[in-house]
């Protein structure tokens, strides 16, 4: 499968996390901060990877049932993790090679960008500005912005309707069958990267329109 010229587009909403940005490191320093915090084992971070993408409720329930913790602990978990992730947002991640240069080229075909994370959108916010990404980007919405998160369409339907483009001409950039499966039900057409964080799968298995080693590929 392949894309159509990026000039019949009229934006593109990108991930974040496993899409412009390695943020795996800041999860495990959170993630496992909190765990300690809280008297629980650490987890490796190849486990870690396999529970980002969801939002960080997500990530938290996962985590305190791997390391053997209650359900009930969710609330203090929850307090610490902000608290931890606030301090090292940016600090163990990186921008994947050809990241930066990806979004300058689709800029340069005319396309309006928007971010759409499940992160929340002050973490995400902080974390363009630290990476130099964020003066491309029109608009970031975050998982916290509305009532559904990835891979439920609304986040791409609010972008499209906030960026005054149509789904059908507007391009999905993502890593993970949540980028996916959300593009599928919003009309994107959705294109996945090759590197990111797919819950421990195989990105190329799951149904897209093209797939790249790199964003410099677009």
């Amino acid at each position: 499968m392949s894309l159509p010229p990026l000039d019949t587009f009229e934006a593109a909403i990108i991930d974040l996390d496993g899409t412009l940005v390695d943020t795996l490191g800041d999860f495990d320093a959170a993630l496992n901060a909190t765990l300690a915090d809280l008297g629980l084992p650490p987890l490796a971070r190849a486990s870690i990877e396999r529970m980002v993408g969801k939002g960080s409720e997500h990530l938290i329930r996962s985590a305190l049932q791997a390391s053997g913790g209650s359900a009930g602990t969710f609330e203090a978990a929850w307090s610490a993790y902000q608290r931890h992730y606030r301090h090292v947002n940016g600090r163990h991640a990186a921008v994947y090679p050809g990241a930066s240069e990806g979004l300058h080229r689709l800029r340069q075909a005319g396309l309006r960008l928007a971010c759409v994370t499940n992160k929340p959108r002050r973490f995400a916010q902080d974390l363009l500005v630290a990476k130099a990404l964020d003066h491309h980007f029109e608009l970031v919405f975050g998982g916290d912005d509305f009532p559904e998160k990835k891979p439920h369409p609304m986040p791409l339907l609010k972008a499209c309707e906030a960026l005054g483009t149509t789904p059908a001409r507007t391009l999905m950039v993502g890593d993970s069958t949540n980028d996916a499966q959300a593009a599928r039900a919003a009309g994107c057409p959705v294109v996945l990267v090759t590197y990111g964080y797919n819950h421990g799968e195989p990105v190329t298995a799951v149904d897209a329109d093209a797939w790249l080693d790199t964003l410099a590929g677009l």
